[in-house]
């Protein structure tokens, strides 16, 4: 497992690259784009590769609660994430929602916890803790004061409780699955539900919407949707998993950048102030999770 670990770090490391790019890019693409066919056609398309992607390899097909989870992790990340940072960017910033994001690793590190009956430190709930009343208090302190929180920051938390769950799950799976295997064949499931609520949302026509909004969209689908994951779920899958998942720790701070150079957002102070506590407090609620085991 030790000789894994360099291995499964770069490869996690890869997926948060591609991953780093999904919020600014769903910035650019609600421009000239309605949220339900963001989060809905790019599940779609991506659906499509996966679907190939398995003909052509002629992958075994999941078997028994093998579905059941694929159905958890399809809901997670396929439906929940995508659809809910969509409707959320259409009224606030990127690197806003990037700090609210930035909950995530924290999330994920409790969703293994309990999803593998692990018993961590006291320590590791109270950092948890402190990082979620951070996320909870940059968001209300961003709409006015403390019970100010708005729905778009509603709509984060619960994307990245979604992913969250869809993360852990699809991490265990993929060592029964295959990496890419895994997120192909959650994409394959969710695609029916996916392409309802595409076709729903084409009722007046395709999107008038401008070239780089295409382009972002293109991205989301093919990159964010199907190929970061590849590199994140085998990150995961060559684990260790806690450690690996340490590595989404970059992920707001790739995030905010980003957010600064392609839409030319302002780095405010309460921005970044509030971006450095949420991913202290979930680096230690990751890495206090590691002590017992090492």
């Amino acid at each position: 497992m030790l000789s894994r670990a360099p291995t499964g770090l770069w490869w996690g490391l890869l997926g948060v690259l591609a991953f780093s790019f999904t919020v600014p890019l769903t910035r650019v693409a609600v421009g000239g784009m309605s949220p339900l066919f963001i989060g809905a056609g790019r599940a779609v398309i991506a659906a499509a590769l996966a679907a190939t992607a398995l003909a052509v390899t002629r992958q075994r097909r999941p078997a028994g609660s093998q579905w059941l989870r694929l159905a958890v992790v399809a809901a997670g990340v396929v439906a929940g994430f995508g659809m809910l940072t969509s409707f959320a960017l259409q009224h606030t910033s990127a690197s806003h929602a990037a700090v609210v994001i930035a909950l995530l690793p924290a999330a994920t590190a409790v969703c293994t916890v309990i999803r593998t009956r692990e018993r961590p430190p006291t320590a590791f709930w109270i950092a948890a803790a402190a990082g979620a009343t951070a996320a909870v208090a940059f968001a209300a302190l961003g709409n006015g004061g403390f019970g100010s929180l708005g729905w778009p920051d509603l709509l984060l938390f619960a994307a990245v409780a979604a992913a969250a769950v869809g993360y852990t799950e699809g991490g265990l799976l993929s060592r029964e699955l295959g990496s890419w295997q895994t997120i192909s064949w959650a994409l394959v499931l969710g695609a029916p539900v996916m392409a309802a609520a595409t076709a729903l949302s084409l009722g007046d026509g395709l999107p008038d919407a401008a070239p780089v909004e295409w382009a972002a969209f293109a991205y989301l689908s093919a990159v964010s949707m199907f190929l970061g994951f590849f590199a994140w779920y085998r990150g995961l899958a060559l684990g260790p998993m806690a450690q690996v998942s340490q590595t989404q720790l970059v992920q707001p701070v790739l995030t905010i950048a980003w957010s600064a150079l392609i839409l030319s957002e302002p780095l405010r102070w309460t921005t970044l102030a509030g971006g450095l506590a949420v991913i202290a407090c979930a680096a230690l609620a990751v890495r206090t999770r590691l002590r017992p085991r090492e």
